[in-house]
């Protein structure tokens, strides 16, 4: 797709991969909303990289609503949902896992993605043209230990991916799924505060770059899954 001039809408677009790929597409020209629940920090992020910001969360069905009221009455349209907005959980072994951790990261990470995507299929399938971007992990590819809430909650994301892929191509939408590994950012940090960049492992320009990249490709073809590791993080 062509970045100049299109519409994109970032959800946790406040920190980390979602803060740096909408910088990287404003600079390429396009046109970036971003969302986050944090309206100051929201607000200083946008000022900085010079996006639209819209405070909510895309757990809350009536945030999402309102979200892409103001996105068409800003912008009119969309040409691409980044669907990155997205929360850890307590790493628990199965004897001891609770129900309360599944309903908060599941709201998140699977309930919250497919509320936005499900609006900006409205949008795409009208117009007959899209491109839904999905954040999920390399969690979401290989179970481990302690991370049953997490890890499923990634499955579950890219059960997802594959089923919008199979509904949206006949309308001329691509819909990518993007798995980094350990990234460096505020990710499961409750105070919002990046954590120190380390000289081995990813940083969220990677995963900016290569959400970018993929969709950079010319609207004919489209990569349904890319997976990030860092090249040596030991």
């Amino acid at each position: 797709m062509k970045i100049e001039n299109s519409v994109f809408l970032v959800t946790g677009g406040s920190l980390g991969i979602g803060k740096a790929t909408a910088k990287l597409l404003v600079e390429k020209g396009g046109k970036v909303v971003i969302t986050g629940r944090n309206q100051k920090r929201l607000e200083e992020a946008a000022n900085q990289i010079g996006a639209f910001p819209i405070c909510a969360d895309v757990a809350n069905e009536k945030d999402v609503l309102k979200t892409y009221e103001i996105l068409i009455e800003k912008f009119g349209t969309l040409h691409c949902l980044v669907n990155n907005a997205g929360i850890g959980s307590k790493w628990s072994d199965i004897a001891n896992v609770e129900l309360d951790d599944f309903l908060k990261v599941y709201s998140v990470n699977v309930f919250g993605a497919a509320l936005m995507a499900r609006e900006a299929a409205k949008i795409f399938i009208k117009q007959n043209y899209g491109n839904i971007v999905n954040v999920s992990s390399t969690a979401g590819t290989k179970g481990f230990a302690y991370g049953t809430v997490y890890s499923s909650s990634k499955f579950a994301l890219k059960g997802m991916t594959q089923c919008w892929q199979a509904e949206l191509r006949k309308y001329n939408v691509r819909v990518i799924l993007i798995n980094p590994s350990e990234v460096t950012t505020a990710f499961n940090n409750p105070d919002g505060i990046e954590r120190q960049e380390e000289p081995k492992k990813l940083r969220s320009i990677e995963i900016a770059h290569s959400i970018v990249s993929a969709l950079e490709m010319d609207d004919r073809g489209f990569i349904p899954e890319l997976t990030v590791w860092a090249t040596n993080p030991f």
